[in-house]
């Protein structure tokens, strides 16, 4: 009980630092968005302001109220998803099929925009109960294609181990690994998709696109950039389709790069921060410990040189459980 109550002790202190850092974390980037968005909002708010003074200066009979409700009105429309520009007309409607297949996918993966969203009581019921049943469906079909991607994933890892593991360590080639698989999921769905988004919207640059290929990729999805909203935009449904493929596939890269970072144990900081990490601080001690009466000394390290005592390094040879693993038998 006494070594339990250690173990406790020494992880709760590292979990401690770790809240404390995340708190600090957290209030610096609220005091950089002060800082920085501030003075645009209070500059929206005076050109906003400018204007509607102009406006009522030249429309007198318009009472302050009757337009404050107007405003109003289209403020509400706007969240709605519904155009209060050109007559309140679309070249297409919110919820055709192609733009159906869209809001579904983001909410299956829940990036979630919020700029379309159900109005209808049924369709807000029938919302929960598809995302409660899909989200957990799509989580387990992300994992098995993920797993399967991981096939010549490690292959490719073990090419890289067979022409570089006499030159240099298990570590540094996962490290190289791991790098060369994030410039490829990089230039193939960031930059590529950016280029193609701000050819495509007549008001995003580079940076926007970056940015909302960025915030979709991450889920985090504020919705103040959606592809095909554009009053005007040809193919709007058949868009949507093709940034729902690109959402899925985009998402999938970004789980097979998480799983590939998992397989770096130096990397895997978080394990710090768990129980089962003072368990075996604990089995570390006491192998040292036990072996101060003369006998060799082992410390069981995440990177070991298989070569240590001669100063070399052995290259890698994949084990039967490896190979099997990797190729899927």
């Amino acid at each position: 009980m006494e070594k339990v109550g250690i173990c406790c002790r020494s992880s709760n202190a590292r979990l401690m630092w770790l809240f404390v850092g995340f708190l600090f974390y957290l209030c610096v980037g609220a005091f950089v968005f002060v800082e920085l968005e501030s003075d645009v909002e209070n500059e929206n708010q005076g050109v906003f302001l400018k204007r509607k003074l102009q406006f009522q200066s030249a429309y007198p009979c318009i009472s302050d109220v009757e337009l404050e409700k107007f405003i109003a009105n289209i403020v509400i429309a706007t969240n709605r998803g519904v155009s209060a520009t050109k007559n309140v007309t679309m070249s297409e409607p919110n919820w055709t099929f192609g733009q159906s297949i869209f809001f579904a996918g983001t909410l299956l993966t829940t990036i979630g925009y919020g700029r379309v969203a159900p109005l209808s009581e049924a369709g807000k019921g029938f919302c929960l109960l598809y995302a409660m049943i899909g989200i957990p469906l799509t989580l387990i079909f992300f994992t098995a294609i993920v797993e399967r991607l991981m096939i010549p994933t490690k292959m490719f890892l073990y090419f890289l181990f067979r022409k570089l593991g006499h030159l240099y360590r298990v570590f540094h080639i996962q490290l190289l690994h791991f790098f060369i698989m994030l410039v490829a999921a990089v230039i193939f769905i960031f930059i590529i998709p950016a280029s193609i988004y701000s050819a495509l919207e007549p008001t995003w640059d580079f940076l926007d696109s970056f940015y909302y290929c960025f915030i979709s990729m991450t889920t985090i999805g504020l919705g103040d950039y959606i592809p095909g909203d554009n009053q005007d935009q040809k193919a709007r449904a058949v868009y949507k389709l093709a940034t729902t493929v690109y959402l899925f596939i985009g998402l999938l890269v970004m789980m097979l790069l998480l799983a590939i970072l998992y397989d770096i144990p130096e990397l895997n900081l978080g394990f710090h921060f768990y129980l089962r990490s003072d368990e075996e601080e604990e089995e570390r001690a006491r192998l040292r410990s036990g072996g101060e009466g003369g006998g060799p000394k082992y410390t069981k390290q995440r990177d070991e040189d298989p070569q240590k005592q001669t100063g070399g390094s052995q290259m890698y040879q994949p084990t039967q459980e490896d190979v099997a693993a990797a190729t899927g038998h």
